[in-house]
């Protein structure tokens, strides 16, 4: 490995952060008003997920660079599924929950996604979660924003990123995971390759570039997983999730996963060093 991977290589790290904060409504802590919350949200289905898509998307974003054997990328991948636990995950997101959510704001949520538009939001948002979709919305990605050019439902987009956090926290998550890796990478890439030093710079020069691309695939991922919504039902959401109640259980289920995909990164690091280069001292 002689430099460092594209944007593209971690494309599939963010669609995971992304997913996260397209569906950004689930879970809660261990009391019992906690798991009804859970029992009517997504996130358990989707958390579920989250090793396999993690450990296929790191796999095959290093054999399309074409600088890494297949069979290490395979072997990547274990590593990387047996180091992003779904339960590790959930109870990360679990503990934040039970420390920064009241009774009250959970009781809102649980009483939110029982509504029939609130099921219908999960069920869509679990739906636009798997990978098969995640295919699709890449396959329809550029005849979605034709068909919805200059509707009320694109200028719906601005208010429901911010509200989100979507672009801005899939950016950070993205960045730091690369960060993270980075010095797996320059001791992979040896003497001919970038330093350590050179190669967070080069992540860090991205980061501009990797927010536009990002901005396209939420934007995709928002008129995909919605589409079979009005704009009205989509208006109600997003007054939901600008509420007391709703913003705070955002903000908390995003900054928790990404802190659960964050903590693992460092022993990928350490372990990637030791199959990819054995006699590298690292730094």
């Amino acid at each position: 490995m002689r430099s460092i991977p594209s944007p593209d290589v971690f494309a599939p790290l963010r669609r995971l952060a992304l997913m996260a904060l397209v569906l950004a409504s689930s879970l809660a802590d261990a009391s019992p008003l906690s798991e009804s919350v859970v029992s009517e949200s997504p996130l358990d289905e989707i958390i579920d997920q989250y090793p396999a898509m993690m450990s296929e998307g790191i796999r095959e974003g290093l054999k399309q660079t074409g600088q890494v054997d297949p069979m290490v990328a395979d072997m990547v991948g274990g590593i990387v599924s047996r180091a992003f636990g779904s339960a590790a995950i959930r109870q990360q997101v679990v503990t934040d929950l039970a420390d920064k959510l009241s009774d009250h704001q959970l009781e809102a949520v649980r009483d939110w996604y029982r509504t029939p538009l609130g099921r219908r939001i999960a069920q869509a948002e679990v739906d636009a979660s798997r990978p098969a979709a995640w295919k699709t919305i890449e396959a329809q990605s550029s005849s979605l924003v034709a068909k919805y050019k200059d509707t009320e439902r694109a200028d719906l987009f601005s208010r429901f990123d911010r509200v989100s956090r979507a672009t801005e926290s899939t950016v950070d998550t993205a960045v730091a995971v690369q960060l993270g890796l980075a010095s797996a990478m320059s001791a992979v890439s040896g003497k001919q390759g970038p330093t350590l030093e050179q190669m967070k710079q080069q992540i860090e020069d991205q980061r501009f570039m990797l927010r536009g691309a990002v901005e396209q695939q939420v934007y995709a991922a928002y008129l995909y997983t919605y589409e079979s919504f009005s704009t009205d039902e989509i208006e109600q959401y997003l007054d939901f999730l600008e509420t007391d109640a709703g913003a705070a259980y955002n903000r908390v289920v995003t900054n928790s996963i990404q802190q659960a995909i964050l903590k693992p990164v460092e022993s990928v690091g350490n372990q990637l060093v030791r199959l990819l280069n054995p006699n590298a001292t690292g730094s």
